[in-house]
């Protein structure tokens, strides 16, 4: 399998038949969304998800546990593998399974898959775009810091960190990850058929949940949009840094090619020029040396830049693929399970009416006996959606809490700005002090020459 849609998962049969009747006349799902199967939740297999110590809707994590439950990088290989098209390969390490694998896109793109089927009521990541032809270099990068956030936001959340496909994924160095991945899923169901508190899901929910998810799925937008923004800006601070580098290290070749240019030049001079000729030659010696501040000048701005984009820009965009992922959920949420149940009461309800009038048209016991046995399984369909509607509320409570876990990560970015000038700034500074004193030569001349600036004290400038 080369990233195409994986093969769904088994449902029970009598549910799976109710339910496809009761979508005959009902709006098809969202191809965008992926519906659970209906089915009922089953006894988990031993060592699989167990119900927590405590109230089970809570989480008690704070974003230090969070961050150390794995570090995860991705690297890209240098050698490019392929006949006639070439792919691109990265090298995946896991600080957790002190594993080394190899991963192509296709394989991150099977393992969203098995996620997306295993945990539809969680926050599955989104995984960056794939383009098929002209794939630059700056593609190629964006697209991998893309799969490191996607991978470390995937390898701390706490289901999918204890989950088997994780660890397959991370860790399996065989021939074929993907098909590994798929029969992993196989026969075995999503997060509620294998939740022992699926069916009481309900007894843990506060009774103003659906005000609770209305109020937060509002809050974190907000957020996603301000956030949005500051990371808009910072890309921009990044892009004028980097810009800043460029320019100071051209100026400071333009200085050191001044002093060539002049000096090769076999043009006379005339007599009213050749009266301070020592003055150009101590001139042309100081342009000349002035290059190699202007260097180091701008590998201190290149360097600043870099840092701002990996510690602020890069644990931004982490943090926006954490909101969006929580958006996608909301929307999974209602176009899924919900809208599912809705749909199941809306056929519940024809049939009723469909018995109401078969028996004032007083029709024959089959037919009517075939029509309660449809009701009944109609009302265990809705049932099961109704027990997965709870458990969906209790996954979007507990998701809710795990994105004000990692609200804290906002003060962390804030903080290396802050750091990243303040050391930017204070470096800048001293190779701007010590290019100073150098600048003298510059204004040697004859009695009645300008004399070079004099340094700005107690920090005010003079005017």
């Amino acid at each position: 399998m080369t990233g195409g849609v994986m093969d769904p998962l088994p449902t029970a049969p009598g549910a799976a038949a109710a339910e496809a009747e009761a979508d005959e006349e009902a709006d098809p799902p969202a191809a965008d969304s992926p519906v659970p199967p209906v089915s009922e939740p089953r006894a988990p297999d031993a060592g699989r998800m167990q119900v927590p110590a405590g109230n089970p809707l809570l989480l008690s994590l704070t974003l230090q546990e969070l961050l150390a439950r794995d570090a995860v990088r991705v690297e890209l290989v240098p050698e490019k593998k392929g006949l006639f098209l070439k792919h691109v390969e990265y090298e995946v390490s896991s600080q957790r399974f002190k594993s080394c694998v190899y991963r192509r896109y296709n394989d991150f793109v099977v393992f969203h898959e098995t996620l997306l089927h295993k945990f539809p009521y969680r926050m599955v990541p989104a995984l960056p775009p794939k383009r098929m032809l002209g794939a630059d270099r700056e593609f190629i990068e964006a697209r991998r810091r893309a799969l490191k956030r996607f991978i470390n936001l995937v390898a701390r959340h706490p289901p999918f960190s204890e989950d088997v496909v994780l660890k397959l994924f991370l860790s399996f160095s065989g021939p074929d990850v993907q098909n590994k991945l798929k029969e992993s899923a196989q026969c075995v169901g999503d997060e509620f058929m294998n939740c022992k508190l699926a069916a009481r899901a309900k007894d843990f929910l506060p009774a103003d949940i659906q005000t609770q998810f209305a109020m937060s799925r509002e809050l974190i937008r907000n957020i996603y949009n301000s956030f949005h923004k500051l990371r808009d800006r910072a890309e921009r601070m990044v892009s004028r840094a980097i810009d800043n580098a460029a320019d100071l290290l051209i100026f400071g070749k333009e200085l050191r090619q001044v002093p060539c240019a002049l000096g090769s030049d076999t043009t006379p001079l005339p007599s009213w020029a050749s009266l301070n000729s020592g003055t150009w030659g101590s001139l042309k010696q100081a342009l000349k040396g002035l290059s190699v501040e202007f260097a180091l000048l701008a590998d201190k701005a290149a360097q600043q830049g870099k840092q701002e984009e990996n510690d602020v820009v890069e644990k931004l965009n982490l943090f926006l693929d954490l909101l969006q992922s929580y958006k996608d959920l909301c929307e999974r949420h209602e176009k899924g399970v919900l809208h599912k149940h809705q749909r199941a009461l809306h056929k519940y309800s024809l049939m009723k009416r469909q018995m109401m009038s078969a028996a004032a048209q007083s029709r024959e016991p089959e037919s009517v006996e075939q029509l309660e046995s449809r009701i009944v399984e109609q009302e265990n369909v809705i049932q099961t959606m109704e027990l997965r509607n709870h458990f969906s509320l209790y996954c979007l409570h507990q998701e809710t809490q795990l994105v004000h876990v990692y609200l804290p990560l906002t003060s962390h970015i804030l903080g290396a700005f802050v750091n990243s000038q303040i050391q930017g700034h204070k470096e800048m500074s001293k190779v701007w002090n010590d290019l100073q004193p150098k600048l003298r030569c510059l204004f040697v001349g004859p009695p009645g020459a300008p004399a070079p600036p004099r340094p700005p004290q107690d920090g005010l400038s003079a005017h």
